[in-house]
């Protein structure tokens, strides 16, 4: 059983608090770093916590949720073992996993209906790194 790792903030509170109990009704071990409301809340204070959780090894992947999905990714990616892909439809959530192993699933809120930020979770959560031609490039992401 994948364990996941979601958070975001007020604008994404909606969606992950609906993509929790969806998760975890398909068998997926779901921990919530936040936000517990929709009031206001500064994302990277949850997503930093996160992305350490996924790079420390406790999670396997992650799923951060905001507006527009761009403040989620961008601090995610500050972490160098992370590599969060914001996405917009299911292809992008799939080529994300398959062609650039990423780890973390970034949603814009604002931007896409909650079944579609679902079925991109599903998708993006079942789908394996192809590995081969895209290994190499993946390996030189990472700042040394």
């Amino acid at each position: 059983m994948k364990k996941i790792a979601i958070g975001g903030d007020h604008a994404g509170f909606e969606y992950k608090a609906k993509m929790v109990q969806a998760l975890t009704e398909a068998g997926y071990e779901v921990k919530d770093f936040g936000p517990d409301s929709n009031a206001s809340v500064d994302y990277p204070d949850y997503v930093h916590p996160l992305s350490t959780a996924i790079e420390n090894g406790e999670h396997d992947l992650g799923i951060v949720i905001c507006g527009s999905g761009n403040g989620v990714a961008i601090t995610a990616n500050k972490h160098q073992g992370i590599r969060a892909a914001l996405c917009w439809d299911e292809e992008l959530a799939e080529l994300a996993r398959q062609h650039n192993n990423a780890n973390v699933l970034a949603i814009p809120a604002r931007f896409v209906t909650y079944e579609l930020a679902e079925k991109m979770a599903t998708l993006f959560l079942a789908t394996d790194f192809e590995g081969g031609r895209h290994e190499n490039r993946v390996n030189k992401i990472a700042c040394k």
